[in-house]
């Protein structure tokens, strides 16, 4: 819980474009009561939570009833993909999941066999790829095509569609589809 007030607690000053030094001499308290709360090491007491909200201006409920906003992230070690694949093909996601994304990159690895299956995939959107090592076989509305390193392929989802590696090396392939589809 404390962690959670500081959390929120830091989020509607920082809304506010108020620094800490700012709140805290609004509010009569020194800097450093609203650090600790705001790194969770310290539980605030309702009333002295209330005195300092009352310098942001916001009420307790409308203070609980706040949620904070996830932090924005824009660099992914590649331990952090997060693998939605199974069997022989891996799908490690390229950034975060989570509604109101337009764009899914993933970036693939197709055992050597690997296949999506004997009935085409189909759904909404486009999709693109580049081929970065080994083989994929692309089929695509009846056109198939084996593409190599540095290959590429851009099609409209809804058309019959299927991936398969015939050769003997993994391959492994970095694409996007919009909307996302996982």
């Amino acid at each position: 819980m404390e962690g959670e007030i500081g959390a929120r607690l830091r989020a509607l000053r920082q809304a506010r474009n108020l620094s800490q030094r700012e709140l805290a001499r609004r509010v009569g308290l020194p800097n450093s009561a609203i650090s600790l709360i705001e790194s969770g090491r310290t539980n605030p007491t309702i009333g002295a939570l209330k005195r300092i909200l009352d310098g942001l201006p916001i009420g307790l409920a409308e203070f609980f009833a706040f949620e904070p906003e996830a932090p924005r992230r824009f660099f992914f070690a590649a331990e952090e993909l997060h693998e939605i694949g199974k069997g022989r093909i891996s799908y490690r996601q390229i950034g975060e999941s989570g509604a109101g994304r337009a764009l899914q990159m993933i970036a693939e690895t197709y055992q050597p066999g690997a296949d999506t299956g004997k009935v085409p995939l189909s759904h909404q959107g486009e999709e693109v790829g580049l081929i970065l090592s080994g083989h994929l076989e692309v089929t695509v509305d009846g056109a198939r095509k084996l593409l190599g390193p540095g290959d590429a392929y851009a099609f409209a989802s809804h058309l019959p569609h299927r991936f398969r590696n015939p050769g003997a090396e993994p391959c492994t392939v970095v694409s996007a589809c919009t909307p996302p589809s996982f």
